[in-house]
């Protein structure tokens, strides 16, 4: 049962698509307490564990720290952050009692889950007006369908995107491009995107192609789908200021960006300069905008990723003449300790200043709100602009549209990835961590950069991230201007790269069938062993294995100069070693045990009364054997 309450006038943010019944929030069982925020808190039980949240640091169990909804351009997600990208406020309580709770709120929440007091979760809202719901279950898994459910069936992108993808900040030619294609096929590795970061734009403006660097932009994207290659380009948020550039020029003439307080049309910096900020909230603005995609689909292109989408300003105009009167004053004066200190927080504050989110306004068709009380839906409603024109135009699974910043109910027309991580071990881990707490919100076409986006990969890293990668529905290499390459062929012998991406191609039936299910019946594909062996103490708190499908579960390498791993298997299971073309298969009993996995292996534990499907290896989708499978 799912029940829902309602406190003052909440914004419509299209979460919630399921009728359900409003009752007074005098009713909500939980203590409540509304002043200038709401306040919501529940005593926490010894044993209690605490899923959901989606894209967040830590673990899968996220009691005992505090999080933030607060959609965030954040780099290092390192342990002491308090919020990514999304904003996903949705928590399943597991202990002698089992709640859901959903708080559809696009302003900033605070979740301390036991972090200032043990035995107590308190999460407060930063303003007045929202809808809580509450959702019953004898089971995690029950609550979490219950959920699912009531905010609609999960984005199913094309079976391309389900195949390996190379992208890269620095490809800006179409030899580039060439280059990449070229050397994965020489080297019998499959490929089916290569990305186009900002360097295709003329000037980083949004929907325009340097015609410099690509005279015939259609005939480039024909020719490369002629070898089963799509190219993926890259949508900001930032319209860039510019009057000679047509959709600047239409966005002012119909009033289609945020204003300040004033009514001007807010001005921040981003890639292109200074830009305007189209108001998604805006019905004609957001299908404006989403129309523009046609520019790139008429070229051929069906596929995109869009970004910087928080929205991440690197300065507004306010705030850049602020940080330069600073500079200003001190310019004749001896700077001493405290005065460097002042003058470099001026300058570091720049960024995705939260005066600057409050500096601006949406017209939500004849409402105005502050930005900052909203500031979560607007990744969310730029991709909406995007999934509403490509369903309407050539319907559903047909173009691939994945996002940085998200809310729920953006998980009905697109997927996302896990943002700007680094080449760190720490965030192999945090991306299997992620998996299921991002499905649990309804995003199951979702992946991290594999590798590492910031930073430097090595060849060990790429591999054992690619190990988990083989698994993840979106399958992608990406990495940052200025960092050592990390495309597979780029660590001299690449015959241990062919053997794991080949096992993803091999994989693809399964993993696209169980893709499928999942968003069919309101499942997750990726769950944690707690939801699946409740009664099983080991299991319950495990964090680095993670059951896939209701056939498998995933034990991957996350550790530097590990030739194993110890897995504990809750029940009987086969341990299946895949590479390239070889499968090993070894009946192991319940209990704990060491694995040896070499570099150019992928271990698959399938439960003992279950098989999967594998096919043969391929070069591309296009070229999959979908029909004649083996049966392990």
């Amino acid at each position: 049962m799912i029940r829902k309450f309602r406190i003052g006038d909440p914004v419509n943010t299209g979460a919630v698509v399921e009728e359900i019944k409003t009752e007074s929030a005098a009713r909500f069982p939980l203590a409540l307490d509304i002043d200038e925020k709401i306040t919501l808190s529940f005593p926490l039980g010894e044993n209690d564990m605490i899923f959901g949240l989606g894209e967040t640091v830590r673990g899968i169990n996220k009691r005992g720290w505090v999080y933030e909804s607060w959609c965030s351009d954040e780099i290092s997600h390192t342990e002491d952050k308090r919020s990514l990208y999304g904003a996903h406020n949705f928590i399943v309580l597991s202990g002698a009692e089992k709640l859901g709770l959903f708080i559809d709120y696009p302003g900033k929440i605070e979740w301390d889950l036991g972090y200032t007091s043990p035995d107590e979760a308190r999460i407060t809202l930063r303003g007045t007006d929202a809808d809580l719901y509450l959702i019953n279950g004898e089971s995690e898994r029950e609550i979490v369908r219950r959920f699912r459910r009531a905010i609609g069936k999960s984005y199913i992108p094309p079976l391309w995107a389900f195949g390996y993808q190379q992208s890269c900040w620095g490809y800006a030619k179409p030899d580039d491009f060439r280059k990449v294609r070229d050397s994965h096929r020489e080297n019998n590795l499959p490929l089916d995107c290569i990305y186009m970061d900002i360097d295709y734009m003329d000037g980083f403006r949004d929907f325009t192609v340097n015609e410099e660097s690509f005279p015939d932009f259609g005939a480039f994207v024909d020719e490369m789908k002629s070898r089963n290659i799509h190219l993926i380009p890259i949508i900001d948020a930032g319209v860039k200021n510019d009057s000679d550039y047509s959709v600047y020029r239409e966005g002012h003439e119909n009033g289609f960006f945020c204003t300040d307080k004033d009514g001007r049309e807010f001005r921040c910096g981003v890639w292109p300069g200074v830009v305007g900020l189209p108001d998604f909230l805006n019905t004609k603005a957001r299908r404006w905008f989403g129309e523009k995609y046609k520019i790139l689909t008429d070229m051929g292109i069906d596929g995109f990723w869009n970004d910087m989408n928080e929205p991440a300003l690197f300065y507004s105009e306010q705030g850049l003449n602020n940080a330069l009167g600073k500079l200003s004053e001190l310019a004749d004066k001896e700077i001493g300790v405290w005065e460097f200190f002042s003058l470099k927080d001026s300058v570091l504050r720049l960024a995705n200043s939260p005066d600057d989110y409050a500096a601006f306004y949406h017209d939500l068709d004849g409402r105005r709100v502050c930005h900052k009380d909203v500031h979560n839906i607007y990744g969310a409603f730029m991709t909406r602009a995007a999934s509403d024109f490509f369903e309407e135009n050539f319907g559903r699974e047909k173009v691939l549209i994945f996002s940085r910043a998200s809310y729920i109910g953006a998980h009905r027309g697109s997927g996302i990835w896990f943002g700007d991580n680094l080449s760190w071990w720490s965030h192999l881990l945090l991306n299997l961590k992620m998996l299921p707490s991002v499905n649990m919100c309804g995003f199951l076409y979702c992946g991290a950069d594999l590798g590492g986006f910031a930073g430097n990969c090595t060849r060990e890293l790429l591999l054992r991230w690619l190990a988990l990668g083989v698994f993840t529905p979106l399958m992608r290499n990406h990495r940052a201007l200025g960092t050592r390459a990390q495309e597979a062929y780029s660590f001299g012998d690449t015959s241990d790269f062919a053997d794991v991406l080949a096992v993803r191609y091999r994989l693809i039936p399964y993993i696209y069938s169980t893709f499928r299910r999942c968003a069919d019946e309101d499942e997750m594909m990726f769950r944690p062993l707690a939801f699946d062996y409740p009664g099983d103490s080991v299991a319950r708190e495990l964090e680095d294995q993670l059951m896939l499908g209701e056939e498998c579960m995933i034990a991957p390498v996350y550790e530097q100069n590990r030739t194993g791993r110890n897995v504990y298997l809750p029940e009987p299971m086969k341990l299946l070693r895949l590479s390239g073309v070889s499968v090993s298969s070894e009946e192991l009993g319940k209990g704990w045990h060491y694995i040896d996995v070499a570099l150019n292996e992928v271990p698959l534990f399938v439960k003992a009364d279950k098989k999967i499907p594998l096919a043969a290896p391929a070069l591309s989708t296009a070229e999959l054997d979908r029909e004649n499978l083996e049966m392990y």
